[in-house]
Order: C-alpha cells, then sequence, then structure tokens
C-alpha cells in the first residue's frame, strides 16, 4: 500500500538520518541526498517486480519526506497561513479552524507517528518535553506565533494536540469597537477603569476572545504604572514601559523544580506591582490574588465560565484550591471587596457552519462592596441582549467609592456617567 511505503521510507531516512547524526538544521542537503538515494532504490525494486508498486511522482514524495524529516509534514501549509486559528491532532487526523470559524480536515495524509515527531519538533528548543513521564505539555511555539497543548497516552487514549495560533496581536479597544466587540461608551468606560488602579475579571467560555480583549484593556494602562505579567504559557503581547513579563517553568529533566503560576504571582508581590496581571486563572493562584488585595495593587485576569456571575464563583473555586486554611465564605467576602468590575464574553457561529464566529462582551457588571453575609452583588452595567443586538448602557453607575477612584484619575471635567453615557471619548 502506498501509505505503508511511505511510512516505511520515512522510518528508514529517519534512522539513516540518526545513524549518520545529520542535523535538519544544517545538514539539509545530505538528508535530501540520502532521501533521494532510498526513494530511487525503491523505485528500482519497483520495476524490478520485486512486489512493491511504484510510486507515480517519486520527486513529490522525496519533498514529501523531507518535510516530514525537516519541517513540520502535512502541518507545513496550515501553520504558514495566517487566517488558520487553531489546528487540531487527534492520532492521524489533522483539522482546523480557519478565521471564518470553519473546520476543516487536512487533506494531506499523515500517520500518528508521524504526527507525533512533527509535534516534537515543534516543541524542539522550548524546554518543554512530552513523553510517557510527562504525558501532558503546554508551550508557547513556532517563535511565539502559536500555543501548543499536547496530550499523549496514557492520559490520552492517542496523539491529542491544540495549536492556537495568535492571530490577533497590537489590537486596541478603538480596533474591538470596530469589530463590534465592544460599543463606544463601553470601550471609552475600560479605557477609564484603566487609567485608576482597579481590578477586573474577564470571563467567557474557550475562544470567547478573552485573553484578546484583556490584551486591549492592558494597553490602555498608563505607561508609568508597573505591570507584572504571569502566565502558564505566554501569550499577551503588549509594550510594557515599566514592568514584564514571567511565565511558569516545566519540570527538569531530573524531576527538578517548576515554577508554577502561583509561584509567579507569590514573586510579582514583592516587585511593587501597581497592577499584576494572570494571564488565566485556573486553580491556586487564585489564593495568592487575596494577598495582592492587601498589597493595595490592582489585578486583572481571565477566567473560563459562561457567566459574569459564575466567574466569581469560579474564582473563589479556584482559590479553594491552594488549600490554605480559609472557608469560601471567607473568600467570597474578600473578593467581593476586592473585585471592581466583570466583563462576560461570549461566541456563536452565524448561520449553519458556513458563517463566521462572532465574539462580543454581552455583559459588563460592577461589584458592590459592604456585604458581609459571604456573597456577591453585582450591577450591571452594559448588557447585549442577543448577540446580533448592540451593548447598551443600562442607565446604572458603579458605586460612589468606586466612581470617585475612577474619576481621580480621568481629566478634569471628565466624569464616569458622561463616559457611561456616550457623552465623552478618550483620545485616539
Amino acid at each position: 500500500m502506498r501509505t505503508s511505503a511511505y511510512d516505511t521510507l520515512r522510518r528508514r531516512a529517519a534512522e539513516r538520518i540518526g545513524e549518520r547524526e545529520l542535523d535538519p538544521l544544517t545538514d539539509g542537503d545530505e538528508i535530501r541526498a540520502e532521501v533521494d538515494r532510498l526513494v530511487s532504490a525503491y523505485q528500482r525494486r519497483a520495476r524490478a517486480g520485486d512486489g512493491v508498486r511504484p510510486f507515480r511522482d517519486p520527486a513529490e514524495l522525496s519533498d514529501r519526506l523531507i518535510d516530514s524529516l525537516v519541517g513540520y509534514g502535512p502541518l507545513t501549509p496550515i501553520i504558514d497561513r495566517h487566517d488558520i486559528e487553531e489546528v487540531f491532532i487527534e492520532g492521524d487526523r489533522i483539522t482546523f479552524i480557519d478565521a471564518s470559524g470553519r473546520l476543516q480536515a487536512l487533506d494531506a495524509p499523515s500517520s500518528e507517528e508521524e504526527n507525533r515527531q512533527i509535534v516534537a519538533r515543534i516543541l524542539a528548543g522550548t524546554n518543554r518535553r512530552l513523553d510517557t513521564s510527562n504525558p501532558i505539555e503546554q508551550a508557547r511555539v513556532l517563535g511565539g506565533r502559536a500555543r501548543l497543548t499536547a496530550v499523549i497516552p496514557p492520559v490520552a487514549d492517542r496523539l491529542s494536540v491544540t495549536i492556537r495560533k495568535y492571530t490577533v496581536k497590537n489590537y486596541d479597544l478603538g480596533f474591538l469597537v470596530e469589530g463590534e466587540v465592544l460599543s463606544h461608551p463601553a470601550a471609552a468606560f475600560l479605557w477609564a477603569i484603566a487609567q485608576a488602579s482597579t481590578t477586573v475579571l474577564f470571563s467567557g467560555p474557550p475562544g470567547a476572545g478573552k485573553t484578546t480583549l484583556m490584551s486591549a484593556y492592558l494597553r490602555a494602562v498608563p505607561p508609568v504604572r508597573c505591570m507584572r505579567i504571569c502566565e502558564e504559557v505566554r501569550e499577551l503581547d503588549i509594550p510594557l514601559v515599566h514592568g514584564s513579563f514571567y511565565e511558569a517553568t516545566p519540570p527538569t529533566l531530573d524531576g527538578g523544580r517548576r515554577y508554577t503560576l502561583r509561584d509567579l504571582v507569590k514573586v510579582v508581590l514583592a516587585q511593587r506591582p501597581d497592577l499584576i496581571c494572570v494571564g488565566e486563572v485556573r486553580g491556586a493562584e487564585a489564593f495568592e490574588l487575596t494577598r495582592a488585595v492587601n498589597a493595595g495593587c490592582g489585578f486583572a485576569c481571565t477566567i473560563h465560565a459562561d457567566s459574569a456571575p459564575a466567574a466569581l464563583v469560579a474564582l473563589v473555586n479556584s482559590a479553594l484550591m491552594a488549600g490554605e486554611n480559609v472557608t469560601e465564605r471567607v473568600l467570597t467576602r474578600i473578593f467581593s471587596t476586592a473585585i471592581d468590575f466583570v466583563v462576560h464574553l461570549r461566541r456563536d457561529q452565524q448561520g449553519e457552519g458556513t458563517g463566521g464566529i462572532r465574539r462580543r462582551v454581552v455583559e459588563i457588571v460592577a461589584l458592590t462592596s459592604g456585604r458581609q453575609d459571604g456573597d456577591f452583588t453585582a450591577d450591571t452595567l452594559f448588557r447585549r441582549e442577543r448577540m446580533g443586538e448592540p451593548l447598551l448602557w443600562t442607565g446604572v453607575v458603579p458605586p460612589p467609592e468606586t466612581v470617585a477612584r475612577v474619576e481621580w484619575s480621568l481629566p478634569d471635567g471628565v466624569s464616569v456617567e458622561s463616559i457611561l453615557s456616550g457623552k465623552w471619548q478618550p483620545p485616539s
């Protein structure tokens, strides 16, 4: 069979490359010569009636083998395309989502073994490994252009990989208004609260645009403020004048210490931050944000949730994972006084799989502090009734103490209410 013959040739070529200790980065000509010799030998066997079928296009086969051995094989064309958002590998099957939101299958044949080796090549140089002792891995790959999440047996029943390409960069709040993610007043309001020391939670399901929106929000933060940005795998790409980025580290090959997201939040608290940003809160690092409250600095983070109230509950549950001797009631009270705003996003598919994905802010709520009964109370400032309808101000303003804190940082004569009502827009 043609596919099995290709796999046999590929395996033999890989063995020869290993035996000769050829480097794919520097020995490309020798690798090509080795592949050409193997393909020519196979073709001679086929013509001699050795029980194998010849390839119709040996040159095309050689190119495919070279691409697989020194490049990214069948992934190469979709990795290079700028309109691909996510790539999925499940065993020998490769699918991808393009910019319109359509899920498509890759026509080029592949095998699970080949895909596994390509994933290993993508991970090369990241200081991350994927093997039976470490069957789950995440890493920033392709020169920082994508995030890879990979799972292999025994955790998964087969190779399972998601590559999320960073198709969005340098987007500010104005750009998101043009894309109808936000309304003009809502964008102006986010700009205003970015000027002050506020705490904001960006929530939504996976792929709703939380990181993109938070990145735009952070671009509105005054450059003189010290931002410390902590992520499990770095995604945010914003210019920093004062501050730095921090990325969690994997365990070393000898089982040495791994610096977790919680460790990062701990250390940045000692670096006089004005704003702590956590790329995605999923676990015990949430507890360290309670210390940020006592330190008097703001924070911004994203969290998976299907509503703004659910996001607050998810934050508390994540903090409980720290295992500290603190009750849910106490954590709820701390966060209810610490969090100023929750910005919730949703996404949907237009049409029956033929339209694009819409990502929209559907709600911005302001938390009201001062309650002692261990519960969250919030007022909705902006609401979008349906995905196709506008994001409108409800007529509600944040609590007076929050308004005073925000207005302290605004230009003279500008009020929060004038921003909410759309009467004032920030300078472009």
